[in-house]
C-alpha cells in the first residue's frame, strides 16, 4: 500500500487546495500518471501517481485545503478491495491527522443566552502571536513591516494564516484584542442579508485559482504606491529585424519570433543600467537583486500566472524566446514546476497581444516594477518633418512610488525605449 500525500511546492507553501481527481477509487493508475490537480499560493498543478497500482482510497474531496504532507489516497498493488470515496457529510479523515497537535472543538448543544457559559479563551503571551507561524506568514509579515500580535488568526488554535494577513492588510479583518482570562459568549451575529439584484442572475463560486488572483491584487494595492507612466515607441527598427528573421528563425528552431523577446531584451539591459527597479522592499530597507529573474504573463482560462526567466539578463533575443514559449506552454498545460513561478525581481505582460493599446499593470509582490506593452500597429507618424508609416507600439510603466520617483521611471522607459527605437542586433 502506498500512500499518496500533498506535495510541499516550495518552501514558503504550507497548504493547498485539492482542486479536481483526474482519477476515481478503483481505477488502475500507472507510476507518474497525473492523478489529482491541487492549488497553491504560488502554483496549479497537477500531481503525478507516486506508484503503480489501483487506487483503493480516495481521502479527501475535491476543494479541500489541506496541510503539505496530509494523506490524500491510497494506490494498492491491486489485491485489496477499492474503498469507496468519502461520503459528503464526512469529516476527511487527513484534517484529523494535520490537526492532531490542535485543542479538540466540540460542539455545544444549545442553551438560552440569558445562561450563556464561560468560556476560557486562550492565553497569549504578551507580544506573541497564538499558534505556530509558517514561512509564508512570516515572510509577507517581514516584506509588509506587520506586527502579527495586532493580526487575528482563524487558524486552528489561534494560528494566523495567509488569509488573516491579506485581510488584515485589506482592512477588513478585526484587530486582534488583548487576551483575557476569561469572556463571555456572544450570541452569534444574524447572516448577511443577500442583495437584491434586479432581473435575472447566475452566481457562480469563485475558483481557487481567482480567489488567490483576488488576495494578491489586493494585497499588491494595499502594499505599493502605484503609479503608471507611458511612453509610445518607434518599433520599426524592430520590426524590420524581425520580418528579416522569422522565417529562418522559424524553421531553424521549430517556433515563431514575436515581438515580447525583443521587449524583455531591451528590459533585462535598462535593468543593468537603473537596478533600483530589480528590487523589493523589505520593512525600510531596499534589496537589490543581483540575479535579472523576469517573470513574463501567461493567460490561463480562468486566471494567469507569470513564470519567471532565470537570469534573463543572460540570454539572446533566441534565447528569450525559446524561454517564453516553454514556460508558456507549461503553464496552459498546467506542467510548471514551484521554482519556475519563484524568485522573479521585474515583471513584464503583454496585453498587446489581445489588441489592447495600453494599460495600468498591477506590481506582481514583493517588485517594484512592471512592464506592459501595447499592440503594435502600423500608424501614420511625423519622420524628420515628412509623414511617414511606422510601426508603434506604447509601454505602460508601473513603478512603486515608495522608492520610485517619476523622472527616474522616465528615465529607465526612456532607456528601453531607446534600446527597442535603435535596434540593430542580428537574430541567430
Amino acid at each position: 500500500m502506498t500512500d499518496v500525500v500533498m506535495p510541499q511546492m516550495g518552501e514558503s507553501i504550507v497548504e493547498g487546495t485539492l482542486t479536481k481527481w483526474l482519477k476515481k477509487a478503483g481505477d488502475t493508475v500507472v507510476l507518474d500518471e497525473p492523478l489529482f490537480e491541487i492549488s497553491t499560493d504560488k502554483v496549479d498543478t497537477e500531481i503525478p501517481s507516486p506508484a503503480a497500482g489501483v487506487l483503493s482510497e480516495v481521502l479527501v474531496h475535491e476543494g479541500q485545503t489541506i496541510q503539505v504532507n496530509a494523506v490524500v489516497a491510497r494506490i494498492s498493488d491491486g489485491s485489496a478491495a477499492p474503498a469507496a470515496a468519502p461520503a459528503a457529510a464526512a469529516a476527511p479523515a487527513p484534517a484529523a491527522k494535520v490537526e492532531a497537535a490542535a485543542p479538540a472543538v466540540v460542539a455545544a448543544a444549545p442553551v438560552a443566552a440569558a445562561a450563556a457559559p464561560v468560556v476560557a479563551a486562550p492565553e497569549v503571551a504578551a507580544g506573541v502571536p497564538a499558534g505556530p507561524l509558517s514561512p509564508l506568514v512570516r515572510k509577507m509579515a517581514r516584506e509588509n513591516n506587520l506586527d502579527l500580535t495586532r493580526v487575528a488568526g482563524t487558524g486552528a488554535g489561534g494560528r494566523i494564516t495567509k488569509d488573516d494577513v491579506v485581510a488584515y492588510m485589506a482592512g477588513s479583518a478585526p484587530k486582534a484584542a488583548a487576551p483575557v482570562a476569561a469572556v463571555a459568549a456572544a450570541p452569534a451575529a444574524p447572516a448577511p442579508k443577500a442583495v437584491a439584484v434586479p432581473g435575472k442572475t447566475r452566481v457562480e463560486a469563485m475558483t481557487t485559482m481567482r480567489q488567490k488572483i483576488a488576495e494578491h491584487m489586493i494585497m499588491s494595492q494595499n502594499v505599493s504606491a502605484h503609479v503608471t507612466t507611458v511612453h509610445r515607441v518607434d518599433m520599426t527598427k524592430v520590426a524590420k529585424m524581425r520580418a528579416k528573421s522569422k522565417d529562418a528563425f522559424a524553421a531553424r528552431h521549430g517556433m515563431s519570433l514575436t515581438f515580447l523577446p525583443f521587449v524583455a531584451r531591451a528590459a533585462a539591459e535598462a535593468l543593468a543600467q537603473f537596478p533600483i527597479f530589480n528590487s523589493s522592499i523589505v520593512g525600510t530597507d531596499i534589496v537589490y537583486h543581483n540575479d535579472v529573474n523576469i517573470g513574463i504573463a501567461v493567460a490561463l482560462e480562468g486566471g494567469l500566472i507569470v513564470p519567471v526567466i532565470k537570469n534573463a539578463d543572460e540570454k539572446n533575443v533566441t534565447g528569450l524566446q525559446r524561454s517564453i514559449v516553454d514556460l508558456a506552454g507549461r503553464a496552459r498545460a498546467r506542467q510548471l514546476k514551484p521554482d519556475e513561478i519563484q524568485g522573479g525581481t521585474f515583471s513584464i505582460t503583454n496585453f498587446g497581444s489581445f489588441g489592447s493599446v495600453f494599460a495600468t499593470p498591477m506590481i506582481n509582490q514583493p517588485q517594484v516594477a512592471i512592464l506592459g506593452v501595447g499592440t503594435i500597429e502600423k500608424v501614420v507618424a511625423v519622420v524628420d518633418d515628412a509623414i511617414a508609416i511606422r510601426s508603434q507600439c506604447f509601454l505602460a510603466l508601473t513603478f512603486d512610488h515608495r522608492i520610485i520617483d517619476g523622472a527616474l521611471a522616465d528615465q529607465f522607459t526612456g532607456k528601453v525605449k531607446a534600446i527597442l527605437e535603435g535596434w540593430s542586433e542580428e537574430i541567430s
